[in-house]
């Protein structure tokens, strides 16, 4: 008989004696595991709604992990020096090695998220090579991010990049855990920045509330590290496993180029664009997404019968 998972939230302490708030779903006995990473400021509940549909989407039971970056949502805040991409793909290899310690893997990442997944094809080839059966890209990208335009006219776009960056050199020397705990003033910026054409306003609400829990100083200190991403190379550890890359036509902050790069890169991946979608898929498509991601775990489960 399987047994349920609890959805209660727990703590994983990393070697350097981080603690990361995980959430285990699904079926405990399930023969394959999909895990979800989340995007730079956000949270493991970006994917709730995803996670929530899996089981049934794929016909099949899974167990499902997902847990918040470092710095961001109800995880410890990275000390100095550690808010990076690298250190998020030595976290996640901590946490499967521990949480997953057998059986296949199916990964899901959505922006910085995938980026971590790069990262920890890069960085733990083995673990990759010997656990990662599937994996999903949801708007992100494989490098070119130091200064994106937004979609605005460049002239626009340069005067936009030089307050962004007077903005991170104060977010860096700032000590809150907190940007606000009144987020609604972020709300218009982050609707036209993040989300395509007629979001529901709850999920923009629930962004900012996101946006405004990451923790100031780490939030500087990985929009460092995304402008220095440049991965493309690691995709190639993805070429051989069932793949989907799926991007939001109307993605201000990563644009459609960089889904089509990742593209090129994974010639098997199934690769969906979707009109007037921004950049948060997990909440402005979460069927299709959902779908997608349970069609990779299907064709994982079936090659590895």
């Amino acid at each position: 008989m399987s047994t349920a998972v609890t959805i209660a939230p727990e703590t994983f302490t990393t070697s350097g004696g981080i603690r990361l708030r995980v959430v285990e779903e699904g079926t405990a006995d399930a023969p394959l595991t999909v895990v979800f990473v989340h995007g730079w400021t956000l949270t493991k509940h970006t994917w709730d709604r995803v996670a929530a549909g899996l089981p049934a989407a794929a016909g099949t039971p899974v167990r499902i992990v997902r847990y918040d970056h470092r710095g961001h949502g109800e995880s410890d805040a990275a000390p100095p020096g550690t808010a990076t991409i690298a250190q998020c793909a030595d976290d996640l290899a901590e946490l499967i090695r521990e949480r997953v310690p057998d059986g296949p893997i199916v990964l899901a990442g959505h922006s910085m998220g995938g980026m971590t997944l790069m990262a920890l094809a890069e960085r733990h080839r083995d673990l990759f090579d010997a656990r990662v059966v599937g994996v999903a890209l949801v708007a992100t990208s494989a490098g070119d991010l130091a200064a994106p335009s937004l979609g605005l006219p460049e002239p626009v776009a340069v005067v936009v990049g030089r307050g962004e960056r007077l903005v991170r050199k104060r977010l860096a020397g700032a000590r809150g855990r907190r940007l606000s705990r009144q987020a609604g003033w972020m709300r218009p910026g982050l609707r036209w920045l993040l989300f395509g054409r007629r979001p529901r306003p709850e999920d923009v609400a629930d962004t900012a509330e996101w946006v405004a829990a990451c923790n100031p100083a780490n939030m500087a200190g990985f929009r460092e590290s995304l402008a220095e991403h440049e991965r493309l190379h690691a995709l190639e550890a993805m070429r051989s496993i069932p793949a989907v890359v799926l991007a939001g036509l109307s993605d201000r902050l990563i644009a459609q180029s960089h889904a089509v790069r990742l593209a090129e890169a994974l010639p098997d991946a199934r690769f969906m664009l979707y009109a007037g979608a921004g950049h948060m898929l997990p909440l402005e498509r979460t069927d299709e997404v959902t779908a997608r991601i349970a069609h990779v775990v299907r064709t994982a489960a079936a090659g590895r019968r």
